[in-house]
């Protein structure tokens, strides 16, 4: 059974795109190199992964991820900083 994450990456322009994925390097490759990555960091590459969490499954995963995306950028800033 594949571990899940929830990552936090900090773009060019100083914005905050948050995902999850089984495999972050690989993530962040295709977010700053390949076509796979999201539409959004497409144009503001290259991106740097800034605040990451580990999940049993993808449930969990996306549970955090709403979570953050809930977020004002302040807290999200302030979630990056506390680890």
């Amino acid at each position: 059974m594949s571990k899940w994450y929830t990552y936090v990456v900090r773009c060019r322009d100083s914005t905050l795109y948050t995902g999850v994925t089984t495999d972050i390097d690989r993530r962040l490759i295709e977010h700053n190199k390949t076509k796979q990555g999201a539409k959004y960091t497409k144009k503001r590459r290259p991106v740097e992964l800034v605040y990451w969490s580990v999940h049993e499954n993808r449930s969990e995963a996306q549970r955090e991820e709403y979570r953050i995306k809930r977020l004002s950028k302040l807290e999200k800033e302030q979630l990056i900083i506390a680890c």
